[in-house]
Parts: C-alpha cells; sequence; structure tokens
C-alpha cells in the first residue's frame, strides 16, 4: 500500500515520443528534451496537510503568501477585423509608488512618452505568459513564476496577456475571448518581435491560458516566433473535462458553478459592450449558474458554435499539441479537479518529439502547495526556461521539424491537426 501521500511526496511521471529531439548545448554537448525536462524538475513534496486535488485547489482561495510584481499597461488595438477591439497586455517594470485604483494592484498605465521609448536592443530572454479563465496578470499562482525569472539574478523580462475583459481592462467591442482565441497573443509576439529584435521569445500558459497558447503553438508550427514554451494544468480536451466536472456534486456544485459565476460577472462589468452583439441573449446569460450554461448561452452565439458541445470539440488543444514544433514542456497533476487526467493527451504526448509531460500524482488544479506556502511547478516551469535559454542552441529547430515533418505515405490519407470546423485564416 503506497502510503507517500502522506508524507506529502508526489510521484512524477515523463510521458514523451521515444524518439524526442535531441538539443545541442552551446557548448556542442547534445541533451534530449525529456532529459531537459527531468534534470530541471525536483522531487515534488507538498504539504501533507493539503492530501488531495480538491484540498490543494481549495487552498487556492487562501491568500497566505503575497508576491509582489509591478506591471505598466499598453493597451493593443486589434489588427484582425474580424476579432476588432482592444486588449491590454501588463509588462513586468521595477517597484513604482504610483496607484491606479481603476486597475488591479501594482498595475499603472505607460505614460505616452514611456511607449515612445519602450523598445529596446537588448537580448534578454523575455517570458510572454496567458492567464487561467477569468483571471489576469495579478494572479499569484503566475507571478510564482514571474518572481524568479524577473529577479536581478534571473535577468528577464516578462508581459502578461491579459484576456479580453480581464484584469480590469475594458472591451470595446462586442466580444469576449474564447478557449481558441489566439489572435491577440499572436499580435503581441509580432509586435514584440518588431520592438526588442534581439530577444528570445518564451511563452507560459495557465488553465485556459494553456490550452489558448497550445492551439497557437500548433497554428504556428514551423512558423512560432517562440523558442519554447510551458503549459501548467492544461485542460486539453474540454468536452471531456466538462462532462466531468458535470458528474459529480462538487464538480458541478463547487467547481463548475463557482467558475460560471466567476464568468457571469465578468460579463456583467462588460454587459452594455457585450448586447451590442445581436446574437447574445442577455436575460438567457444571466439566468445561467454553471459554466457550461455560459459557454452554451454567450461563447456558442457569439462565435458561432450551435452548442457548448460544438465549441469545446473545435477548441480543445489536445489535436493542437501534435503540430507543435517547438520544445513544449507540459505540467499536470493527476488529482486535478478540474483539468481531469482523463482529458490529457498522453498518446499524443508519444507522437510528438516536441512535447513531454511530466504528471505527478497530487497538486490539484494550478496549486502544488509545499508546506510553507510556496508553489512546486513553478520550480521545473522556470528551470525549463532558463535551462532552455541560457544553455540550448535553438539553431537546429528548423531542420527538427523537416524531419518530423518528412511523411512517408504524402499520397495517401492525412491528417491535420489544425483543421477545425471554425474557419480562422491565420496569417504568420
Amino acid at each position: 500500500m503506497d502510503i507517500s501521500w502522506i508524507l506529502g511526496q508526489a510521484r512524477t511521471s515523463y510521458h514523451h515520443s521515444k524518439d524526442p529531439i535531441n538539443l545541442s548545448t552551446k557548448i556542442g554537448v547534445k541533451i534530449s528534451l525529456p532529459q531537459i525536462c527531468q534534470s530541471v524538475t525536483p522531487a515534488c513534496r507538498l504539504n501533507p496537510l493539503l492530501f488531495n486535488g480538491h484540498l490543494q485547489t481549495f487552498w487556492t482561495v487562501v491568500k497566505s503568501q503575497d508576491v509582489p510584481i509591478y506591471y505598466k499597461r499598453k493597451i493593443f488595438e486589434a489588427e484582425d477585423p474580424r476579432y476588432e477591439g482592444t486588449f491590454a497586455v501588463d509588462f513586468v517594470v521595477q517597484p513604482y509608488e504610483d496607484n491606479d485604483n481603476d486597475l488591479p494592484p501594482r498595475t499603472t498605465n505607460f505614460k505616452e512618452d514611456e511607449l515612445q521609448d519602450i523598445g529596446s536592443l537588448d537580448s534578454k530572454p523575455m517570458l510572454v505568459t496567458l492567464h487561467g479563465l477569468s483571471g489576469g496578470s495579478h494572479e499569484l499562482y503566475l507571478r510564482h513564476v514571474l518572481a524568479p525569472l524577473i529577479s536581478k539574478e534571473g535577468g528577464w523580462e516578462a508581459c502578461v496577456v491579459n484576456s479580453r475583459g480581464c484584469a480590469m481592462s475594458k472591451i470595446t467591442s462586442g466580444v469576449l475571448y474564447n478557449a481558441r482565441a489566439t489572435g491577440d497573443v499572436r499580435q503581441v509576439v509580432k509586435w514584440l518581435r518588431k520592438t526588442f529584435p534581439n530577444r528570445e521569445l518564451y511563452g507560459i500558459g495557465f488553465s485556459l491560458g494553456a490550452n489558448i497558447l497550445t492551439n497557437y503553438l500548433g497554428e504556428e508550427g514551423s512558423e512560432c516566433k517562440l523558442k519554447a514554451a510551458v503549459v501548467c494544468s492544461n485542460p486539453w480536451n474540454l468536452e471531456v473535462g466538462s462532462l466531468a466536472l458535470q458528474r459529480s456534486w462538487l464538480g458541478l456544485e463547487v467547481y463548475s458553478k463557482t467558475m460560471g459565476n466567476n464568468m457571469k460577472k465578468l460579463f456583467e462589468s462588460h454587459v452594455e459592450q457585450i448586447s451590442e452583439n445581436p446574437r447574445i441573449d442577455v436575460d438567457r446569460v444571466r439566468k445561467i449558474t454553471y459554466l457550461h450554461e455560459f459557454d452554451r448561452e454567450l461563447q456558442g452565439p457569439t462565435w458561432g458554435y450551435p452548442t457548448e458541445g460544438a465549441y469545446y470539440r473545435d477548441a480543445s488543444s489536445s489535436d493542437s499539441l501534435l503540430a507543435v514544433r517547438i520544445p513544449l514542456f507540459a505540467i499536470h497533476a493527476e488529482d486535478d479537479p478540474i483539468a481531469v487526467k482523463e482529458a490529457i493527451p498522453y498518446e499524443e504526448f508519444r507522437q510528438n518529439p516536441f512535447a513531454v509531460l511530466c504528471t505527478t500524482t497530487m497538486g490539484g488544479h494550478l496549486s502544488w502547495f509545499e508546506t510553507g506556502g510556496g508553489r512546486w511547478f513553478a520550480k521545473p516551469a522556470t528551470g525549463f526556461l532558463m535551462k532552455m535559454a541560457k544553455d540550448i542552441d535553438s539553431s537546429e529547430y528548423h531542420s527538427f521539424t523537416q524531419a518530423v515533418d518528412a511523411n512517408p505515405n504524402a499520397e495517401g490519407p492525412h491528417f491535420d491537426p489544425m483543421r477545425r470546423k471554425l474557419q480562422i485564416q491565420v496569417e504568420h
């Protein structure tokens, strides 16, 4: 009988291709992607009092620790006319004294003269961050990862792409975000590449942000401007996850209801703009209780999906994983009560040599609380990013992609993991 959970010790397992990519260090030593991931992943020792996924996840509402990160915000005007409106990106900056009550704590807007001088020719690595459902740059789980990277010792720059309407940002169209809304992150990456031409760019996504990031990586394929990425607690298969939540009392009445209420609050804070969308019945949205009902009444009509199931199947990132062509490290707890184990695409990880999945037997959803309040997942996530930026030569990625994409049966049946039912033309 395994009683390791009594001591808070979670087992870690790795899932990947039997022929993973072999990367070169900057001193010419070959190392496989799984070796890199395992080398930066410490033993998973969690708070023994939080001995299952529910307790770990519930503990996220306890504000027991603060990780101060300061931001300045830039408002982007969407370039895609099919997804018009504005969105907010928060850039990590040095601490300051100003305060803006209209924005989250430690967040103010850039001044015009600051925006004019924002560009730089430095070669610091930079992280593009995507938060979870209805979250934002203020989320504690996110700051646990940013803090060691942007410290003086870390030497990184970072920004957070806030989903539309989140983190007290305003929306200027009748459209919120969804699990496949990759246009904003794509625009930000292009802007960063132009504004900071010498910086290597990396990505990290949490929960729904992990799903969005994986979809983005799949859409970009070998043209991706990011050098490597991490995804934490990705729900992967949204339909499987939704049905799992509806099967249990805790799933439906606690998790789904809480997320549904959070999205309803987000809706109410922008109802004047969203109600301009003729597809939305405001009264029906206001009557929802659970997350899947919100997706049925708002996300489906907004994006043209007939049902929430159609939306989930189309926006899931499990197939997109097959098209990722940069090193991707996924971290997931098997007892996650929201991004459930049965939704993890184990076989897809075994098919893609660019991806490695690390699972832990405990940890909950974006939790992994250690004794003392630290969060274990921040260690492998930051360790991987630092290792990739400091030690790995990314110039060989293109040759790896050519080898992986070489199809000896090109004339036979062909599966395109990025062919979706909602047709959105992607311009690289």
